[in-house]
């Protein structure tokens, strides 16, 4: 056996979870302008809750429009049909990204502001590590975990800081679909490994699209005097969240997962409540805060941690 082939097997496998990691860092850019967007989009950010779209629209709709854009990219492509032994992988992306997460912050954002519900999103790289043990074979190690929980709890402990020790009603939401998120990136992760990245994505939301185009029709007929009467900012943040969120974002985040592993490369998620108290602060107007600067950074420190500690994957 040559030698040199450990070191540069270690090399190359160093090298792909760099690239993981800055891919999913693309992505989690983009994902961060989800929860304002969203919030301009159900008119949570306006005066008048007339001015948005109902949260049902916006999430089974995006879902929908995103679906149309799959659907072209995979006949450019002509990408093959997936193997059957995808298809639950994709159902559980279908189910937690697809639909699962924008229906949940959807009704979130009608309450919540953005800044607030994205910092309590910070517990998705936690959630996400869990599921890859669970569904993927991975084996994080104990210094990840305690850099993961120690991640978690300073971004929670945010969360109650700004929010006076307490939690809103509309916070229940938020974490039931950090669950829901949580299992379809690691089981889209997963799948990209074999599938790619952007066919996984791809095909969830075309498999999504038959029971949901009904579902929008009839949301679509009977809120039509609201979805005609909407402010032009309701309909850019429906644009941003149909195209970026639910569709370009996935192809940098499953690739990104795909290289680096899915609990590692997760864990570049506990910077994404601060970019998107950031983008609150851009889009919407929302106070930002000198101690969102100060977790931020102690957030990102213990993300740099984590990136050196161990992580089987199976």
């Amino acid at each position: 056996m040559n030698p040199t082939t450990p070191i540069l097997t270690t090399h190359r496998r160093l090298s792909d979870e760099t690239t993981g990691m800055l891919l999913g860092l693309i992505g989690v850019a983009i994902f961060s302008l989800t929860l304002p967007f969203t919030r301009l989009a159900v008119g949570g950010a306006e005066a008048s809750a007339g001015a948005g779209l109902s949260p049902m629209f916006v999430a089974l709709g995006r879902a929908l429009a995103a679906a149309v854009l799959a659907g072209g990219w995979l006949l450019w492509k002509r990408a093959p049909l997936p193997p059957r032994s995808a298809l639950p992988a994709l159902a559980m992306v279908a189910g937690g990204c697809v639909i699962g997460f924008p229906w949940l912050t959807s009704i979130a954002m009608r309450s919540l502001p953005a800044a607030h519900g994205a910092v309590l999103v910070g517990v998705l790289p936690l959630a996400t590590a869990v599921f890859a043990a669970l569904l993927g074979g991975e084996k994080p190690s104990r210094g990840f975990w305690i850099m993961a929980i120690l991640g978690s709890v300073l971004v929670v402990g945010f969360a109650l800081r700004q929010s006076g020790g307490g939690l809103h009603a509309a916070d229940l939401a938020i974490f039931l679909a950090v669950l829901a998120a949580a299992m379809g990136y690691a089981a889209g992760g997963r799948l990209s490994q074999t599938l790619g990245g952007q066919q996984t994505i791809c095909w969830a939301l075309v498999l999504a699209a038959p029971p949901l185009l009904p579902v929008v029709g009839w949301i679509s007929w009977r809120e039509a005097a609201q979805i005609q009467h909407a402010a032009a900012a309701a309909w850019t943040g429906f644009a941003y969240v149909s195209i970026f969120s639910m569709f370009i974002g996935f192809f940098f985040w499953y690739r990104g997962m795909a290289l680096g592993g899915v609990a590692r490369v997760g864990q570049v998620q506990l910077v994404q409540p601060f970019l998107s108290v950031l983008a609150a602060t851009v889009v919407l107007g929302e106070a930002l805060e000198w101690q969102t600067l100060v977790f931020a950074i102690a957030v990102i420190a213990v993300v740099g941690a984590g990136r050196k500690m161990q992580v089987k994957r199976g």
